[in-house]
């Protein structure tokens, strides 16, 4: 120690220079392994002396190894010190920390330390502080193993082992920062035996092993379809059974609850041979000498299925026995015969002038009464007789003559039940209008309110303008209409079509013409826009839209495809627009989320149908916008459009619409029973559609509220069954409590009710009329939803279905300014500042991106008005709202209009809502 003190007192006599010492090595922390020493080194520039300090006190400068050489690129010394320490040193050290040492470098200016290294001595305790524990958990469940390894210096590193292989990592499985091991989702393979392995420096210990078991529970496959019954005649019984293999339990797993057999009563009629009543008398004697009797099979009369009686109905027998003189014929019984026929020739030849006069009388009457009309013509609306949206129609004006002839078009009358939509017009001028526009040209010195923006109507002739579903050869009548005012005559060409049984037909028409319009299927979620400018100057089209029912069959089975909207058709085929049309269609997947490949298809003419575009993918030849229940279309070429989905996991899911509807069963054979109906179909307004229209046919009434609930594409089936039924004053059929759909028959029904039926009965006339109970509709390892029924069943109001509710009945078309939200005026002005170029880039695309339309803008570049296509798809959006309000706050952000624009924009959209209202 007095060799330090002098080497520091000699350090502060030297002249100022140089450098404070700049460790270039410092000492490390460490670990003693067993009995074997440590060595810590340090190494400083540039350093007079190096010395190590210990627990606050100096080592022994012979305990130092020291080495030293010029660094030959500056001429200063380094000095590089060593020492060793044992486990003796560490374990008689008992200070308040851990044994620690550092450096202590002398230089000209002063001294220099380098950090606290710390030396410990290594161990791994052998016990586990606590071992993985086996475990038994269900197919996707979670597996959760817990392992604490034991004490250790420095701290042991974990590592899981499965079979005795190492367990490595990937999305399922993971490790914790404890260490724990957990499997989010278990699967079979899953199982095996598993131990966590601790190590360190010293040691290396395995815990205790744990088996891990994946099971699966057992469960039912669908019921099969119920045997013949057992007899022949009588009373027997039928059965059903289904098996414990969807899935077999496995691995220990629980086998199904429930009954495989289900057992319910049949009776067959038995079969009643048919047996002769009694001979009727003899008739009398005719010239033949012959009399007649008869019998008939009706004691008893054949029943299911008996044989019919053996033996002649009718018995012949002579009545003279056998001297009949039949042939002998006198000269005065044949002269009154010929004068008799000589009446008769008299009397028909009077009655056939009477009816050609009366004919000739009436065609006179007629023509008279028609020439005395101004027009030759009245135009009437059927559809505002009827209710609904039928074609045109036209009588004389005259009341007495009940003559009809049937209108310019009929889409597709092959209907079993004669359903169309309802339509409302907001006054009688629409409906003028409506039917004028579908039969007359509008005269030059002819113009009243609302036909100034029509041009002369075109009646296309040919067959292309009917809707595809009628055969191409169809006849054609012409019916020619002529008019008191010279003007030329016109032609009404009605399609003759055979009624064939189909399902109920939803479908609107209406003519549009150069000011364009709007076409609604009402209560579907189905309409149609055709923008102003879009039919040529002088022209106009009489449009339809029809909702095909699509059966899922038309889709290859290789396909995982399925219908989530109805199949549109709207035409004919043979239109010619200059700019595309808007058109709306409603469908029921659960978009929200990667789940569906979503695809806009079209049928092909052998009735295939292939794609047309992703609503994902950029395209020019359409344009898709999928809101969450529907979807805007931008379409140039007519034909049958649907919306199908391609499920991506078992995630993706689609809305279906619950309902429940009760009357009176017919079935029962007293007046006290009452049926329950439940119907799951598509969520999309058509679809319910249906279903009320054939409940409203049967007297049904709606007895709750339609809910909607999410039904996932994950191969499950879906339960509905009774519950709460009062025991004591209602009965129900047996083994009927719970029904099924399987999981196909739900997921590809594509439009088709699936209905399941409950037969209940009350125990007698005195028991109340109430009926309260539960509908739970479930799928299996998915959503659940709770129909609750209260009613009287003594109730022979019907209930108020959806969809027919007076506040739902909507105008089915309108034309010119009336069927858009943005006056003509300012779509033009915007439609001229957007469209024009500017240094900063097409302004459109600014217009798009400030009406939330910013996907596949190289569709809206191939168009000949940017602007006013992106107008259109707006106006399709906001059908409903028409909040022009949101339009205007779009462009005020728009730095590229002037605020003198603005403002004259603004005055004229105020001055076209104060005339609209």
């Amino acid at each position: 120690m007095g060799l330090i003190q002098q080497i520091g007192a000699r350090g502060e006599s030297l002249q100022n220079g140089g450098t404070l010492p700049l460790f270039l090595e410092e000492p490390v922390d460490a670990y003693i392994v067993k009995s074997n020493p440590i060595k810590l080194r340090c190494r400083a520039q540039p350093a007079l002396q190096i010395f190590f300090k210990c627990n606050g006190e100096w080592v022994h400068q012979s305990q130092h190894s020291l080495q030293e050489h010029t660094d030959l690129g500056t001429g200063l010394m380094i000095r590089e010190v060593m020492i060793n320490v044992s486990r003796q040193q560490v374990e008689e050290f008992h200070g308040p920390e851990d044994y620690w040492c550092l450096c202590v470098a002398w230089s000209h200016l002063g001294t220099s330390k380098s950090r606290k290294a710390t030396v410990r001595i290594a161990y791994l305790r052998k016990n586990f502080e606590q071992d993985p524990q086996g475990t038994e958990v269900p197919l996707n469940g979670m597996i959760v193993l817990h392992c604490r390894p034991p004490e250790g210096v420095p701290v042991a590193e974990v590592e899981w082992l499965k079979n005795e292989e190492p367990l490595s990592s990937d999305g399922a499985v993971h490790t914790r920062v404890d260490h724990n091991l957990i499997i989010s989702q278990a699967r079979l393979s899953d199982s095996g035996n598993y131990s966590c392995v601790a190590s360190n420096i010293v040691a290396k210990r395995r815990s205790a092993t744990a088996a891990v078991v994946v099971y699966v529970n057992g469960g039912w496959s669908s019921w099969t379809d119920w045997s013949p019954c057992n007899v022949q005649c009588g009373r027997g019984v039928q059965r059903r059974s289904r098996t414990c293999t969807n899935p077999a339990p496995l691995n220990g797993g629980a086998f199904c609850e429930g009954m495989s057999v289900q057992k319910s009563t049949c009776n067959t009629l038995c079969p009643v041979d048919g047996s002769w009543g009694e001979w009727a008398l003899w008739s009398a004697c005719s010239p033949d000498c012959e009399r007649q009797r008869s019998r008939e099979c009706t004691a008893p009369e054949p029943k299911h299925g008996g044989r019919l009686c053996d033996g002649a109905a009718l018995a012949a027998d002579n009545c003279t026995g056998g001297l009949c003189t039949q042939n002998r014929k006198l000269l005065h019984d044949v002269k009154p015969q010929g004068v008799e026929n000589s009446g008769d020739v008299a009397l028909y030849s009077g009655l056939a002038a009477g009816v050609v006069t009366v004919v000739l009388l009436i065609v006179a009457v007629t023509l008279y009464r028609r020439s005395q009309s101004e027009y030759g013509v009245d135009v009437i609306d059927s559809s505002a007789l009827t209710g609904g949206f039928q074609s045109f129609s036209f009588k004389t004006s005259r009341q007495a003559n009940p003559l009809l002839i049937n209108s310019s078009m009929q889409p597709d009358l092959t209907v079993s039940r004669t359903y169309t939509s309802p339509m409302c017009f907001q006054d009688s001028i629409d409906k003028e209008l409506m039917a004028e526009s579908a039969l007359l040209d509008p005269l030059p010195d002819l113009k009243g309110k609302g036909l100034e923006e029509r041009a002369e109507y075109h009646v296309m002739s040919h067959p292309q303008t009917f809707p595809r579903g009628l055969a191409p050869d169809i006849p054609y009548r012409g019916v020619s209409v002529g008019t008191t005012l010279g003007r030329r005559s016109r032609n009404l060409f009605t399609p003759q079509v055979s009624l064939t049984p189909s399902r109920p037909l939803h479908k609107a028409t209406a003519v549009f013409g150069h000011a364009g319009g709007r076409l609604v299927v009402p209560s579907t979620g189905i309409s149609l826009l055709v923008p102003h400018g879009g039919i040529a100057q002088d022209t106009t089209w009489e449009m339809y839209m029809i909702i095909n029912q699509q059966d899922s069959s038309t889709v290859s089975e290789d396909e995982p495809e399925i219908f989530l909207s109805p199949a549109v058709t709207y035409g004919p085929p043979g239109l010619d627009l200059s700019c595309p049309i808007a058109m709306t269609i409603a469908h029921c997947a659960e978009a929200a989320g990667n789940n569906w490949t979503i695809r806009l298809k079209r049928q092909t003419q052998d009735n295939k149908w292939e794609e047309v575009m992703s609503v994902d993918e950029e395209s020019t030849c359409c344009y898709c916008l999928l809101e969450a229940r529907r979807c805007h279309v931008l379409l140039e070429q007519p034909g049958r459009y649907a919306l199908l989905g391609e499920p991506l996991t078992q995630e993706a899911s689609k809305r279906l619409r619950l309902a429940v509807f009760g009357s009176a069963d017919g079935a029962s054979a007293s007046a006290l029973g009452f049926a329950l109906r439940v119907y799951c179909v598509d969520d999309t307004p058509h679809a319910f559609q249906e279903v009320a229209v054939g409940e409203r046919s049967r007297g049904g009434r709606l007895l709750e509220e339609p809910k909607v609930m999410l039904f996932r594409g994950n191969s499950f089936n879906l339960q509905v069954s009774i519950q709460d039924v009062p025991q004591l004053l209602w009965s129900i059929k047996p083994f009927t409590t719970c029904q099924e759909f399987s999981f196909s028959q739900v997921w590809a029904s594509s439009q088709r009710p699936l209905q399941c039926a409950f037969s209940l009965e009350r125990y007698s006339h005195s028991t109340p009329p109430q009926l309260s109970c539960k509908i739970s509709v479930r799928q299996v390892k998915g959503e659940e939803q709770i129909l609750q029924v209260y009613t009287s069943v003594a109730e022979n109001e019907k209930g108020v279905v959806p969809f027919f509710a007076q506040s739902d009945c909507t105008v089915t078309s309108q034309t010119g300014s009336r069927a858009f939200k943005i006056p003509l005026s300012i779509r033009q002005r915007i439609s001229a500042t957007f469209d024009i170029a500017n240094a900063k880039g097409k302004d459109w695309q600014l217009l798009a991106q400030k009406l939330h339309i910013d996907r596949n803008l190289c569709y809206f570049a191939c168009q000949e008005s940017p602007s006013s296509v992106i107008l259109s798809l707006w106006e399709a959006q906001h059908q409903d709202s028409g909040d022009l309000d949101s339009l205007a706050s779009a462009l005020e952000e728009i730095s590229q209009l002037q605020s003198s624009g603005m403002a004259s924009f603004g005055c004229s959209r105020d001055e076209q809502d104060s005339g609209a209202h």
